[in-house]
């Protein structure tokens, strides 16, 4: 009897004297299918294209003069090209009292340890979750997830007024601990998750060997969790470095405090008449995310897809 390979699709035919009915096509293989065709290539550019205007028109306004921004949209450019560096000395001048230079020290200042400590503390979680046996693990668990459904809003005032108790209002210390918070119920959700995707035979075999979970997470889970964790720090680092509503209600509007979108709030002037510099400072907010998201695009990419499929 002839033998075939496990995996490949079968037609009606003779195998082995016996006719075999056509194996169903899997969802995946259409759907891929489906994808491929050129009119989904068309669908994607044309969508692709209609994401891109708007940041390109974004663009050609940063370098325009501030009295054409104030007359003529930015497509003017094709007709009656004009353009300048102004904008960008106004924004990036530590002498201009509109520079965001102090608020991008600010902002990194504020994003490493936000990113970091909640990617640190829902490992461990994590970990406890997925491979700890202990009384009410899975409520505990439960209730962290049930964390996601609390709006962020609710929870200012009350963590405000807790900051001014403790003396660490209008601080980085305040911020820090804030996104903490905020970011740690989907963080440990997800790399539990993942987690427990990996196989037990895998970590009892380490634990024969003598391996403790100390050994266990930081040797074997750890490097391994790697795409897992560098997508959600992607995610993370994103959302604190585009806060406004933390920063402003923790931080305050200090110029010694204030990160970049606080300062770009502040760009305007109080009567808005210097609008046409958010262009400006908005691509100088983009560049060191944008950085980050094309360093790490690879992990991303395979930290979205880690856990979603099983064989």
């Amino acid at each position: 009897m002839s033998a075939v390979p496990v995996g490949a699709s079968v037609d009606v035919a003779d195998v082995g004297g016996t006719s075999v009915p056509p194996r169903p096509t899997s969802v995946a293989a259409a759907a891929r299918r489906r994808l491929s065709r050129p009119w989904a290539s068309l669908f994607a550019v044309v969508l692709a294209v209609l994401w891109t205007i708007p940041t390109l028109g974004l663009l050609v306004t940063s370098f325009r003069p501030a009295a054409d921004i104030n007359t003529s949209g930015w497509w003017t450019v094709l007709t009656n090209p004009s353009f300048t560096l102004e904008n960008y000395e106004t924004v990036l001048s530590p002498d201009n009292s509109q520079s965001l230079a102090p608020s991008i020290l600010n902002s990194i200042v504020i994003t490493i340890p936000a990113v970091v400590l909640p990617m640190f503390l829902a490992t461990l979680a994590a970990y406890a979750f997925a491979w700890m046996d202990f009384r009410g693990r899975d409520v505990l668990f439960v209730a962290v997830f049930a964390l996601q459904v609390v709006p962020i809003q609710v929870t200012l005032i009350p963590l405000l007024s807790l900051y001014v108790d403790l003396h660490v209002a209008g601080t980085f210390w305040a911020v820090w601990l804030s996104h903490t918070m905020f970011g740690l119920p989907l963080a440990v959700f997800l790399l539990h998750n993942f987690m427990r995707e990996i196989p037990r035979e895998l970590l009892e075999a380490a634990r024969v060997d003598g391996a403790g979970h100390v050994t266990i997470f930081f040797r074997l889970l750890l490097p391994m969790l790697k795409p897992a964790i560098a997508a959600l720090g992607i995610y993370q680092f994103l959302w604190v470095w585009n806060d406004l509503l933390v920063a402003l209600t923790f931080a305050g509007s200090s110029r010694d405090l204030a990160p970049m979108t606080v300062a770009l709030l502040n760009i305007t002037g109080t009567r808005g008449a210097r609008w046409f510099l958010l262009s400006a400072g908005a691509f100088v907010s983009i560049i060191i995310p944008a950085i980050v998201f094309l360093s790490l695009q690879r992990y991303f990419v395979r930290g979205l897809l880690a856990g979603s499929v099983k064989g």
